[in-house]
């Protein structure tokens, strides 16, 4: 994983010189200066090309994982005419390099990004519908003057477009790399990709399946549940440097940790997968974690922080996700404190149980959804607004430490499978007005129900959710209102809702943590970027975005098998 950066001449045409900062910068200083506020994604290396007779500068920030020796970006085309730059993993790209390899001879992949280029030449922007993985990218076809830019169907890898005074356009991993330049700036939408000349880009769907607009039908099957998760864990473990795996000690990132394990030991059957934990101390998440570790045999770390340490990084939080939503700096504060400590140990790739809650309807909230429909739609809207909230949050607190992590429960074929699953198998909560059947079930039943032999512990498995930023350690959420309070007086959040009109903070917290986001991203058009994390309102969920807010937390329901 790394960053991309891009300037793009609106009409093809070479730009003029700009004066910055009070002298002349050139396309070449003026992209490699901005995209070097992205550089932490990419600490091994920056590639630039200019190809200044279109008006086109291209910078790649680059993270090494894969083809460490092959891999440097920009990509060039074997005639030098396409040219790419690309964040991500492509992880159906030896099966693609085979494809290639039938159509040219003796073809060997450079990195697996490499075949986005070699694809493009087969299909043109239908080679989406080729590959699977992480993904955001930018490729210019010079004899075309034309410009492909897309990205990963659920927004894994973060991806911006915006706009200058000029309407030239720019496209960056993070918005800080745009903020001082471009008047107008927004998400670049997940699944999409924007064709055409600089001047004439609208994105468009590539990705598109009937579980986003129907309720569906199929029943569950445990056994094909298991072996698409482990199909997709398995397509994670790419990787030509070291890794391990985040483990709080809930079932999601501990299935993630032990079927790694089991995959890893089919070659060496003495493998010990480096396992990291974070948290206050008697933070529930370290008992549980140990446990995990001791079962799979891990080589486990515990990482010890305080309130203090995580309120001094609020600021450099906040600069490095790019938001200010509540529940997003909540979450955030832990991992981006361990993501440091990870990556010190020599760790350049992590594993991690992101989506796993949107796919299977595993937030405690949920036990509030009135009937079956409402219940996948919100599945749905979840997993559509991952880019803006937990995968967001994900990639850029590991990726500020230069640390890769990767999601299998967001492997698209496993996205597919498991959201094309009947909602009435995973609704959570009393069932007997939906399904005649069990009296309660707690969530993520299924999912639990499918790696119950010989994966986990019995008191993990089937250990009730606990939201990550509750789990470290309940002093911290605790502690941030009131540390907000001390930043904010009453005369200023009385003007909350003029001073910032949009998204306008209901709290001191959010107040604080806004003041802070528009010091560093000032305007309109950085603020619509960011979109609020809340349980449902309209289901009488209290808006308190914390797990331990929702009454199903409390319930001390029995767990059926």
């Amino acid at each position: 994983m790394c960053g991309i950066f891009a300037i793009l001449s609106k009409d093809g045409n070479p730009l003029l010189p700009k004066i910055f900062h009070g002298s002349v910068h050139s396309l070449r200083e003026i992209a490699y200066r901005q995209s070097g506020k992205q550089r932490h994604r990419g600490p091994d290396e920056t590639g630039v090309k200019v190809i200044a007779e279109h008006g086109v500068a291209l910078v790649h920030e680059r993270l090494a994982v894969i083809g460490v020796k092959t891999g440097r970006q920009p990509l060039f085309s074997k005639d030098g005419n396409i040219v790419l730059v690309a964040n991500g993993e492509i992880y159906n790209y030896m099966e693609m390099s085979e494809k290639i390899a039938k159509n040219r001879s003796k073809y060997e992949p450079k990195s697996d990004c490499n075949v986005i280029i070699e694809l493009y030449e087969l299909y043109g922007e239908k080679l989406l519908d080729h590959i699977t993985g992480m993904f955001a990218f930018v490729l210019y076809d010079k004899s075309k003057r034309s410009i492909l830019i897309a990205r990963d169907p659920f927004g894994i890898i973060p991806l911006y477009m915006g706009t200058d005074a000029d309407g030239n356009v720019w496209v960056a991993s993070e918005m800080k790399c745009m903020i001082e330049f471009c008047t107008s700036m927004k998400n670049f939408p997940p699944g999409h990709y924007a064709m055409g000349q600089p001047g004439n880009l609208n994105p468009l769907p590539f990705y598109s399946r009937t579980w986003q607009r129907e309720v569906p039908m199929n029943p569950v099957k445990v056994d094909d549940l298991r072996k698409n998760l482990e199909k997709a864990v398995r397509s994670h473990l790419q990787c030509d440097v070291p890794f391990g795996a985040l483990l709080s000690g809930g079932v999601d990132s501990s299935l993630i940790a032990s079927v790694a394990t089991k995959i890893m030991r089919e070659r060496d059957a003495k493998y010990r997968l480096r396992t990291f934990s974070v948290g206050m101390v008697g933070s529930p998440d370290f008992k549980y974690a140990r446990k995990v570790a001791d079962y799979i045999g891990s080589d486990h770390t515990e990482v010890v922080f305080t309130v203090e340490d995580c309120l001094d990084g609020v600021r450099d939080l906040i600069y490095h996700l790019e938001s200010y939503d509540v529940a997003t700096v909540r979450c955030s504060l832990p991992m981006f404190y361990l993501s440091r400590h990870v990556k010190s140990t020599g760790i350049k790739m992590i594993l991690s149980g992101e989506g796993a809650d949107e796919v299977f309807g595993g937030y405690l909230y949920f036990f509030k959804a009135p009937t079956l429909a409402e219940f996948h739609k919100e599945m749905v809207t979840r997993v559509e607004q991952l880019h803006v909230s937990d995968i967001l949050r994900a990639n850029k607190v590991t990726m500020s430490k230069g640390l890769e992590l990767r999601v299998p429960f967001l492997d698209t074929n496993f996205v597919d499978y498991a959201m094309s699953i009947r909602p009435e198998d995973k609704i959570p909560g009393p069932l007997n007005s939906f399904t005649g059947t069990q009296s309660y079930r707690i969530e993520k039943y299924i999912l639990r129900k499918a790696f119950e032999n010989d994966y986990l512990p019995a008191d993990v498995l089937w250990r009730q959710k606990e939201q990550f930023s509750d789990g470290v350690g309940y002093d911290l959420i605790e502690a941030l209102p009131h540390f907000a309070e001390m930043h904010v007086s009453d005369g200023d959040f009385a003007t909350a809702s003029t001073r910032f009109p949009i998204n306008p903070p209901k709290t001191k917290e959010a107040f604080y943590y806004r003041r802070i986001f528009e010091e560093m991203f000032p305007g309109d058009a950085a603020a619509l970027t960011v979109e609020k994390w809340a349980p449902r309102l309209d289901w009488g969920c209290p808006e308190d975005p914390s797990g331990r807010a929702q009454e199903a937390h409390a319930n001390k329901f029995k767990q059926y098998l």
